[in-house]
């Protein structure tokens, strides 16, 4: 769906009658392009700790060009600020106020990314305070970015390092233009897993994967996007969207399987294509959901029952299959798609809102279990997407809802499908249990 006012206001009259009148003005994201340099201009790494000069010797390797001072009035692709030592307040300040400095010099589309260590239980308060400090900086920081520029963190866990195949992911991720609606978020680098692509073009080859709810929208985008990424897919979706469902499986070149996922032996089904078909399982991406929205003094038993049995309790049983199975094993990898509702509620969704948050208690509590087996799940929690479920909401609202984000804009499905495919790489082996939004940092609950 064509967002018209962003549309109108980024070309000719259009955008200098905004201007004057002082009316928002949503950029035009950088998305990814296959082909596209990473990233066009020098990356600015600001840090004193060797993890910094780690991490400056690893984007030159990328062949980025890298900056460890500012120069004065050149045009920076992105800011990374590493503090990945921080042990009091004070040790903020300097470095914080550099990157203040350089600010003016970001280009349009820019990225400003920190790398750090979150705060725990176990660190001094001193350590703490300046890491959880760290936190609301970059999260206040991502709302006064403006033309399209976000900011987004890396939090490595105790024992990992900058140089783990996973950190070294999630920053590339942040740069690239595969996470332009992800602002103002955190990503946690729970171990040293990971091995980075051969093929940085390429990094789901040889996977088999499976989408649910794959017929339209944005299950058939994340079946392009990680079928682009080199994936084997297979599509499901209820027989009754049997026609779209073949026509996206031809698309790309996948197959094409008509289940209804709240069946008991769904899981089993499931395992048993992906194997007939490509003789392995390696991605389950969780898409399938409904809404029945209704204010809860209105809801009855069906609606309720209806989204919490399709968008909760059908991934719960197909995750207990495939975790029971032989074929399910090696680096398997889960990513459920969750919704910044299940966070900060929404206005005649209690069952939705109750099914995505389940989503997410779900994720982290099956985390230690995935983990066992070498693989990982984690959800991706989108806020407001160009679908056509939106295109049914009101004008009004739906003119609230696209603005009421730090980017002023909606979210596109393939914003939503890159995250994904992220997530379901090897390179990502070292996040597990965590909820990524993909919002464009929502101004409340986000």
């Amino acid at each position: 769906m064509a967002d018209k006012y962003a549309q109108l206001v980024n070309q000719g009259l259009g955008r200098n009658v905004a201007k004057k009148l002082g009316l928002p003005q949503p950029a035009v994201l950088r998305r990814y392009q296959p082909g596209e340099p990473l990233i066009t201009g020098p990356i600015l790494v600001q840090g004193s700790t060797a993890g910094a000069d780690t991490l400056a010797t690893q984007l030159l390797a990328w062949d980025l060009d890298v900056r460890r001072h500012p120069v004065p009035r050149e045009k920076l692709g992105a800011i990374i600020l590493v503090l990945d030592e921080l042990e009091r307040p004070e040790d903020l300040e300097e470095p914080v106020l550099v990157v203040g400095a350089s600010l003016r010099d970001l280009a349009r589309g820019g990225r400003v990314i920190t790398v750090s260590r979150p705060a725990s239980e176990t660190d001094s308060p001193a350590a703490a305070a300046a890491r959880q400090g760290l936190d609301g900086f970059l999260r206040s920081l991502a709302k006064e970015l403006r033309a399209g520029a976000t900011g987004n963190g890396v939090l490595l866990a105790e024992g990992v390092q900058i140089a783990s195949p996973s950190a070294l992911a999630a920053v590339r991720f942040f740069l690239s233009g595969r996470s332009a609606f992800v602002d103002g978020q955190f990503l946690k680098i729970s171990s040293p897993s990971g091995e980075l692509p051969r093929d940085p073009e390429k990094p789901l080859a040889g996977k088999a994967a499976v989408v649910t709810g794959a017929a339209r929208g944005i299950g058939a985008h994340i079946a392009r996007t990680l079928h682009r990424d080199g994936a084997a897919v297979v599509l499901v979706d209820l027989p009754v969207a049997g026609e779209h469902l073949a026509a996206v499986a031809n698309e790309v070149k996948g197959t094409a399987l008509q289940l209804d996922i709240t069946r008991k032996d769904a899981g089993q089904r499931i395992l048993e294509h992906a194997v007939q078909r490509h003789g392995r399982l390696d991605i389950v991406v969780h898409n399938a959901g409904i809404t029945r929205d209704k204010l809860l003094a209105n809801m009855d038993q069906s609606r309720w029952s209806a989204v919490i049995g399709i968008n909760l309790a059908a991934q719960l049983r197909i995750n207990e299959a495939l975790l029971a199975s032989e074929h399910f094993r090696g680096a398997p990898r889960i990513v459920s798609v969750a919704s910044t509702s299940g966070i900060a509620g929404n206005r005649g969704q209690t069952n939705y809102a109750a099914s995505k948050g389940g989503v997410m208690g779900m994720v982290r509590a099956s985390a230690p279990l995935l983990a066992a087996v070498g693989g990982t799940i984690n959800a991706v929690a989108p806020g407001f997407i160009e679908t056509e479920m939106t295109e049914r909401i009101p004008f009004a609202l739906r003119e609230i809802a696209r603005r009421a984000n730090s980017l002023q804009q909606g979210g596109r499905p393939a914003d939503v499908a890159e995250a994904i495919a992220f997530l379901a790489s090897d390179a990502a082996a070292g996040i597990n249990g965590e909820v990524l939004r993909v919002c464009g940092q929502n101004m409340v609950g986000a």
